[in-house]
């Protein structure tokens, strides 16, 4: 079979119609980690009645225990459709081992390590290739850590990102357990029993997530903890990144409270960030919580405007009734 591009071997799998959108699902092969198993599902969205896909690139990074219908519904509801109804084209990849993407040999082992050093920068690739345009990233929860990580880590070239925005991310809340060695010894030989954590087991999402990913995030918030890997230090590189940065929060949720999120904001450089937090004392209509900022009925009267308002125009704050917490110099 021929491969839909000429940087490495990329099939077509599925091109299917959903209304009045077209899902086209393409498989990625790159070969370029040291796990030759991996392969990566990417569908791009677009108007059915559209003969050729048009508008701006935007890449929508699901987080854990999820997949590509965190973005949009089999029944075209999401905000990846409202993206392509305002025009935009739309990518929505699925990480390792989630959604159509298979579980590679090492599927155990996943961590945002490889999502980020491999995995992103293929996508940003093909995605540049195909649309002849520089994409823009929006990721939510893990999905903005991975994006955070690539760009940190210098993996990811700063010239395949028109803009990013992160939706409920941190790495910085602390578990103070974990500070102390043996228990985080303890949690570690008692995790590396297992091979995955259940999402539907746990009421988390459909998907499962590799053991890798909890270690990894073990190491993060250790004593001696950074978030990095190895010699590389993705916080302190997170400096150099001049992108447009657009960082959300949410009033209710407790798992990545503002706090936090705005520390992971306040790590990047460049001239063009903005923070905004969803809650009633900035102006919106609810304390929205980590998954209702993006997946809810107010989510689609109140936050997927603004990001439409972001993905336009990167380079300016976003109006008054955005109510943006900061905005960079």
């Amino acid at each position: 079979m021929q491969s839909s591009s000429n940087l490495f071997p990329v099939a077509l799998l599925s091109a299917e119609r959903r209304g009045d959108l077209s899902e086209d699902v393409y498989r990625i092969k790159a070969a370029n980690s040291p796990d030759a198993s991996v392969e990566l599902a990417v569908t791009r969205l677009g108007l059915a009645d559209q003969p050729q896909p048009g508008g701006v690139p935007v890449i929508l990074l699901h987080g854990s225990f999820s997949n590509r219908r965190f973005w949009v519904s089999p029944r075209g509801i999401g905000l990846g459709a409202y993206l392509v109804r305002a025009g935009f084209d739309v990518w929505i990849p699925e990480m390792r081992g989630h959604g159509l993407s298979p579980r590679n040999l090492g599927y155990r082992k996943n961590r945002v390590a490889d999502y980020a050093r491999y995995d992103l920068p293929v996508i940003g690739a093909f995605v540049q290739e195909q649309s002849g345009q520089q994409p823009h990233w929006i990721g939510h929860s893990l999905g903005g850590i991975s994006l955070a990580a690539a760009l940190g880590g210098g993996y990811l070239d700063q010239a395949m990102v028109a803009s990013a925005a992160l939706f409920g991310c941190q790495v910085s809340r602390t578990y103070w357990p974990l500070k102390m060695p043996p228990v985080e010894w303890g949690a570690r030989l008692l995790l590396k029993r297992f091979a995955h954590i259940s999402g539907s087991r746990l009421k988390r999402g459909p998907e499962d997530e590799p053991i890798g990913l909890a270690l990894e995030a073990m190491r993060w918030h250790g004593l001696f903890g950074r978030f990095g890997e190895g010699k590389q230090d993705w916080w302190a590189g997170l400096a150099e990144v001049q992108v447009p940065l657009l960082a959300v929060s949410a009033s209710g949720d407790h798992q990545d409270p503002p706090w936090a999120c705005r520390k992971l904001y306040e790590a990047f450089g460049g001239d063009h960030r903005q923070f905004v937090q969803l809650g009633r004392e900035q102006g919106f209509g609810d304390n929205f919580g980590h998954v209702q900022m993006l997946v809810s009925k107010a989510a689609q009267s109140e936050v997927w405007p603004l990001v439409v308002q972001w993905l336009n125009r990167p380079h300016a704050a976003l109006p008054a009734q955005a109510a943006p917490v900061a905005v960079g110099a």
